[in-house]
């Protein structure tokens, strides 16, 4: 007889993807094993898989529900009030907080997309690139002159994100520079390198 599906399915699955997401940060995700997960959650494999069929279907939330999480705060930022550059301060701010928040799916993310299935990680990859084109329309409204340079935006893009994108290899939450400053830091740079650089990377 199958098993019928608890009241608080969904809380438990997340706290079985959060704690995987913590042991593939620390392990890897070949170094962890469904029976650390169990353990760490304090409960049996057996109860793990009756939520998710496998590891790799754990290692897809944890990247899934991450990354749409970083898209759908840039949408938002960028369907409501504010001048581009606002928007880009504001979405590094969010994107700050999120990773702070996170800071272990954020790692699994970077590290570990390999280890999907192509189909998955293609669904992965998807949704990074609808990130990267919330931003590129920002791009488009700072700086017109490249709006038939796709390939130089996307770098310029690319370059913005990488800026925060790795903070969690070294960002101390607890530390005397905040994530808000961070942000900051990061549009002030990106911001000001459009500004100085109109001449020197626009295209006739």
């Amino acid at each position: 007889m199958a098993r019928t599906q608890a009241a608080d399915y969904d809380q438990r699955r997340e706290t079985i993807m959060k704690t995987a997401a913590e042991l593939y940060a620390k392990r890897g995700f070949l170094g962890a094993s469904v029976a650390q997960i169990a353990i760490a959650c304090k409960t049996s494999k057996s109860l793990i898989y009756h939520y998710y069929p496998s590891k790799e279907d754990i290692l897809y939330d944890v990247m899934d529900s991450h990354v749409q999480g970083l898209t759908q705060a840039a949408r938002d930022i960028i369907d409501g009030p504010g001048d581009a550059p606002t928007k880009i301060r504001t979405i590094a701010h969010a994107l700050m907080d999120l990773y702070a928040e996170a800071q272990s799916n954020q790692k699994v993310l970077l590290n570990e997309l390999g280890n999907l299935p192509v189909e998955r990680r293609s669904v992965i990859v998807a949704h990074q690139r609808a990130l990267l084109d919330l931003v590129d329309q920002l791009l488009i409204e700072l700086r017109p002159d490249l709006s038939s340079a796709k390939s130089h935006r996307r770098a310029l893009v690319m370059m913005f994100f990488g800026m925060l994108n790795w903070t969690h290899t070294w960002f101390d939450p607890s530390g005397p520079v905040k994530g808000a400053e961070i942000a900051d830091m990061a549009a002030d740079m990106f911001l000001a390198g459009l500004d100085r650089n109109t001449s020197a990377t626009a295209i006739s």
